[in-house]
């Protein structure tokens, strides 16, 4: 891992979401990609919860959805819908200033089972994510989820000095 890389890699330590301390101890990769496909770690039992008496401190907290039992949904992540922050005023046309990349689109997000009963217009905080909204597009069959709100904004406009 690249120097202050604060995840899980061969031989580092970090914090399982509500969990545990965990460290892992070898990597199994597919022979063709060399993606990896199993992670084998160690925990220590005395960190449950994410703590220890001994007071030591991990760089790096990941929270993790268990794949198992999973479900399926669409997230739409929305981002702002112009490249400026005041369309129009430059002398060219707002349409020359939309956003092509406003809105990203994937349907194979993986969520914790407690999602599969909700109702459109029902809002969750995703970790790290931002917070989301069930759309009216949305069904038992297919969930469908928009983000409402970005955790942190990089939308800065531009000095005019």
């Amino acid at each position: 891992p690249p120097p202050k890389f604060f995840r899980l890699s061969p031989g580092k330590e970090i914090r399982l979401k509500h969990a545990y301390y965990i460290t892992c101890v070898s990597v199994v990769t597919d022979e063709a990609t060399g993606e990896p496909i199993e992670i084998h770690c160690t925990y220590d039992p005395e960190s449950r919860g994410g703590w220890t008496k001994d007071g030591r401190k991990v760089m790096g907290t990941s929270h993790w959805v268990s794949i198992k039992h999973a479900i399926k949904a669409e997230v739409r992540l929305f981002d702002q819908l112009f490249t400026v922050p005041n369309p129009g005023e430059n002398g060219v046309s707002f349409l020359e200033e939309l956003n092509p990349n406003s809105v990203q689109i994937t349907s194979s997000a993986f969520l914790e089972p407690s999602l599969a009963e909700v109702h459109a217009g029902d809002k969750f905080q995703f970790l790290r994510l931002g917070y989301f909204a069930v759309d009216l597009d949305s069904s038992k069959d297919h969930l469908v989820f928009n983000r409402i709100v970005n955790l942190k904004d990089s939308w800065k406009p531009k000095s005019s000095v």
